[in-house]
């Protein structure tokens, strides 16, 4: 964190997911339009926040310095980071101390990924969760040897090859479990990138306009020279090719069919009562033959509890079968009710962002970030 004209601070988006993994304490002001906070706002273990819009603070920020604490860290935040550091100057000159501002405000807030190390692999490898903290997705790299594969890459590819080149690793797969209609995936992105083999279910890509390998159940994908298996279990549900994958026997990435807090929604390919069976199906019954020791990695989180130590989101398959809403619902019917009727808004542009990751549309840098704006809502009890 850096000073400001000497009174008030930057923080970045990185120093700002620290602050959160540590579950440290933390004042917002959201300077944004009060429609814009309701629907997506930044929240952590200790965060309070309160929502002035800016156009209430212009002309003076008496009114609101009142509703602050003197004693903690006050992080002003809007859209872009303008309006932000205003508010914060106003507020320095009233008398508060520990005043700072988000650096690139919630627009670079959507787009910071945070590498985090999940766990060992049996042949000294690793397994990587990229958290992508302000959008709730999550995505992994899978290391062995000198060999890694990528699963559920968001758009920002270029963390992904730099945090490879640290290391000395070579990219050599990509893989979506399923055509995403939250954001916008950069599996192939980051294949032709790196020349690695991009992989896509074969039910999911019915539409698309690019060539790709199938992932389908019974093909092992191998990294690096010890062989380190990533196993695909045909999913379906929240789409018609969702496919999960075993990683060494131990980790089980699941794509937007189970979460830790929830279970992933039918809806976003318009396809909800075509596909409450095959939900159901996965979920109470291929997922129930697997080992209850795997250690579940979702493609998403929905709220900020979800992150546990350092903030890794995770949790142990049996764990979920005991805890999860959506793994207890015993009757069918009440089943297909709640994962069709009583959901939560879908995704912004989700529509368009399945056309994009169709290879069918074609957007600007800037048409892109303003279709990922707001929450994912990839799950069936997001709010």
């Amino acid at each position: 964190m850096s000073n400001q004209q000497g009174k008030v601070q930057k923080m970045s988006a990185h120093d700002l997911t620290k602050l959160l993994f540590a579950q440290e304490e933390l004042f917002i002001l959201d300077v944004r339009n009060q429609e814009d906070y309701q629907d997506w706002r930044i929240e952590g273990h200790r965060v309070d926040s309160i929502n002035v819009p800016y156009f209430e603070l212009i002309d003076g920020v008496e009114a609101v310095v009142g509703k602050l604490p003197a004693s903690q860290k006050i992080l002003v935040v809007c859209a872009k980071e303008g309006s932000s550091i205003f508010v914060a100057e106003q507020l320095a000159d009233a008398g508060l101390h520990d005043v700072y501002y988000l650096e690139g405000g919630m627009k670079q807030w959507s787009e910071h990924l945070a590498p985090v190390k999940v766990g060992e692999l049996r042949d000294g490898g690793e397994i990587y969760q990229f958290v992508r903290i302000g959008k709730g997705c999550l995505s992994y790299m899978i290391v062995s040897g000198q060999e890694a594969a990528v699963v559920d890459s968001v758009r920002m590819t270029d963390v992904y090859e730099a945090f490879a080149k640290e290391r000395g690793l070579s990219i050599k797969h990509t893989i979506d479990t399923h055509l995403h209609a939250d954001h916008i995936s950069g599996g192939r992105k980051l294949a032709e990138s790196t020349g690695a083999t991009y992989w896509l279910p074969e039910k999911d890509a019915e539409e698309v306009v690019f060539a790709y390998e199938k992932l389908e159940e019974g093909k092992s994908i191998q990294v690096g020279s010890t062989s380190i298996s990533i196993l695909p279990i045909y999913s379906p549900g929240h789409t018609i090719g969702s496919t999960s994958l075993i990683v060494d026997d131990t980790y089980f990435l699941t794509g937007d069919i189970l979460f830790v807090a929830s279970i992933g929604r039918p809806d976003l390919a318009g396809k909800a009562q075509d596909w409450v069976g095959d939900l159901r199906d996965t979920l109470y019954n291929r997922y129930q033959e697997l080992s209850k020791d795997l250690l579940v990695l979702p493609a998403h989180f929905g709220s900020y509890v979800e992150l546990g130590t350092n903030g890794v989101v995770s949790a142990r398959l049996g764990d979920l079968y005991r805890n999860n809403p959506g793994l207890n619902i015993t009757d069918e019917g009440d089943f297909r009710r709640t994962v069709t009727e009583e959901l939560p808004p879908q995704p912004n542009a989700y529509q368009e962002i399945r056309q994009v990751n169709m290879g069918r549309l074609k957007p600007d840098e800037e048409a892109q970030r303003e279709m990922e704006t707001g929450p994912n809502r990839c799950a069936v009890h997001d709010k």
